[in-house]
């Protein structure tokens, strides 16, 4: 019998265990990574800590012709408006009070005030011809065997009978809020017994040193008109 034979099968090219590289695209190739960008939160951010307000820069010094620099300038108050925007006047300034009479030294204010005012009040009185004099002598009164000499107002009237009257107001301290005495005396005779003259009252001013003077000499029936 004849011999089977196989018909010859063509030899396989031998194979590379390492795959090529190709540049032909495959179907079943991953598709290339695209990158994404970052992503952005919707967060609000969960940095707390205060920021530091921004230092604010000093004015530029403007330079002078020579290269130094000028000093910043001031800026002029605002002036202010009213409701309609227009300007209001600037506010006068206060002007200080002036010193009370009381205040003056003690024979400014006898010989300046208190005997002008006095002779008004007495004017008022219908005596017009009194005579008031600002002295320093010796206290002319009952009791006083050597008198000390203190400041005095003295008073000299003329009643219509032509009875000359003289009081005496005598401030002890030398002063208007200070201790005072009273007396009075006719037709040129000794002083009466020396008597206190408000002493009780802590504050004297012109007004009620003329008043109480006037109420004194009244009491007295000295003025013309009781």
């Amino acid at each position: 019998m004849a011999e089977e034979t196989t018909p010859n099968q063509p030899e396989q090219a031998p194979t590379n265990t390492e795959a090529k590289a190709t540049d032909i695209p495959t179907a079943n190739a991953p598709e290339p990574e695209i990158a994404k960008p970052d992503a952005v939160s919707d967060a609000p951010e969960t940095d707390t800590a205060p920021k530091k307000p921004a230092a604010k820069r000093p004015p530029k010094a403007e330079a002078e012709g020579d290269g130094d620099a000028k000093p910043a300038a001031k800026r002029a108050p605002k002036a202010d408006v009213d409701a309609d925007g227009a300007e209001k006047p600037a506010a006068k300034a206060k002007k200080e009070k002036p010193p009370a009479l009381e205040d003056k030294p003690f024979a400014d204010f006898i010989q300046q005030d208190y005997l002008p005012a006095l002779k008004a009040g007495l004017a008022k009185q219908d005596i017009a011809d009194a005579d008031l004099s600002f002295e320093k002598r010796k206290i002319n009164v009952i009791g006083f065997a050597q008198a000390p000499e203190c400041w005095q107002v003295v008073g000299r009237l003329t009643s219509d009978a032509q009875q000359s009257r003289e009081f005496s107001i005598y401030f002890f301290d030398e002063k208007i809020n200070g201790q005072k005495g009273f007396s009075y005396s006719e037709s040129g005779g000794k002083a009466s017994t020396l008597e206190s003259f408000r002493i009780d009252e802590r504050k004297v001013d012109l007004g009620l040193l003329v008043f109480w003077t006037l109420q004194r000499l009244n009491a007295q029936k000295w003025l013309v008109r009781n």
